[in-house]
């Protein structure tokens, strides 16, 4: 696997770490003085009941089921407090590892600090943690015995991606909706906004793009239609906006927001969260493109941490495992009619193939997130 390597001293991870009341036994020994305990694993998520959220969590399911752990969930709405707090939860109620996403990287050092002290091991989904923007977070991740990974999309070619669709279909004049300031994976969309539209103007000098600073939307439909309302009427001349996501609530509020003030149709809309009537919303003009069928980012956090616990995987002091997950993008209802086949209507995983993922190593579990598409998901059901 790809990993990210930094060297931490050892007086520096003494003061990091405080005091712990957990049983847990040293690292690489759990599973065997644990062996007759059942597996647990906590996941802290933003919701477990949004679009998005309920999707990760209907994967999570299958997959504790077919592993047979146990699972619990933790709702932290994106607030650091919160985010911080559930680490702290999760380990109080003695799991043996935990996936999280999480808003700021800054609180993963809380979050890694908790979990090294009472030896619960910890993997990241759909974030990682940036070695020149968070240095500090970095090196603590690096060097700890119980941080495994992160599990996360190229989200700078995404954003880029999504300006692409866009500017093709004809906007040039574009609005954005993020939903909270300062959260690590809304800043790499936008740098990919920044650079799609720098791209496309330097290579369409009579067609320029333009893009309007962000407004935040939170996580909720209400906060969500209110902040695409205030956009539209301080920019009525506005043909596109991006919701770069917040779990899919955000979106289905800028949604109704834009058809209740008669803008459907002529505001191309596209996000990063596929919703549950897309395809409905592209065969309506609702809808322009939208990017996502990630929802498997926090299954392949779940093996690293599941494989970390059981002994099967190291975890190294001077790195973590660095898992690149591929977008999907659906652009027609055509699109979408192959994506719910695979995706919706039924798991891209069955059972006997969860089971086998966690079998695999580093190196092949990487090679399978990598390769996991339409196609791929077609061809293991033939």
């Amino acid at each position: 696997m790809k990993k990210a390597f930094k060297i931490f001293s050892a007086a520096l991870i003494a003061g990091a770490l405080f005091a712990s009341c957990s049983k847990k036994t040293d690292v690489g020994t759990a599973s065997k003085s644990d062996s007759a305990k059942k597996i647990k694993i906590g996941v802290s998520i933003w919701s477990s009941t949004d679009t998005l959220g309920s999707q990760c969590k209907r994967i999570l399911d299958a997959a504790a089921k077919a592993l047979d752990v146990d699972i619990m969930y933790v709702d932290q709405a994106h607030i650091s407090e919160q985010v911080t707090a559930s680490a702290e939860t999760i380990c109080a109620a003695d799991c043996d590892g935990m996936i999280i996403c999480n808003s700021a990287s800054a609180e993963m050092t809380s979050v890694i600090n908790t979990c090294t002290a009472n030896k619960v091991y910890c993997a990241q989904f759909f974030r990682v943690i940036d070695q020149a923007t968070n240095p500090s977070e970095f090196q603590l991740a690096s060097q700890s015995p119980y941080y495994v990974g992160a599990v996360h999309e190229n989200e700078i070619d995404n954003g880029k991606n999504l300006v692409r669709i866009l500017a093709e279909k004809g906007s040039r004049k574009i609005a954005l909706e993020g939903w909270e300031a300062g959260d690590a994976t809304f800043l790499l969309r936008w740098q990919g906004y920044k650079e799609g539209v720098e791209s496309w103007n330097s290579a369409n000098p009579d067609a320029k793009v333009t893009l309007l600073d962000p407004q935040y939307g939170g996580t909720t439909s209400d906060s969500g239609r209110a902040t695409a309302e205030a956009i539209i009427n301080a920019n009525p001349d506005i043909d596109a906006l991006i919701v770069a996501g917040g779990g899919g609530d955000t979106l289905v509020g800028a949604l109704a927001a834009i058809e209740s003030m008669g803008k459907k149709g002529t505001i191309n809309v596209v996000s990063t969260d596929f919703l549950a009537d897309l395809d409905s919303q592209l065969a309506s003009g609702g809808m322009a493109a939208e990017s996502g069928g990630h929802y498997c980012d926090p299954l392949i956090a779940f093996m690293l941490v599941y494989n970390a616990i059981k002994g099967n995987y190291t975890v190294a002091t001077d790195s973590f495992y660095n898992v690149n997950f591929p977008y999907l993008y659906v652009a027609s209802s055509e699109d979408y009619a192959s994506y719910a086949t695979y995706f919706v209507d039924s798991l891209p995983y069955n059972e006997k193939e969860l089971v086998e993922m966690a079998n695999l190593s580093e190196s092949d579990l990487e090679a399978a997130a990598a390769k996991l598409s339409i196609e791929d998901v077609k061809s293991r059901r033939k």
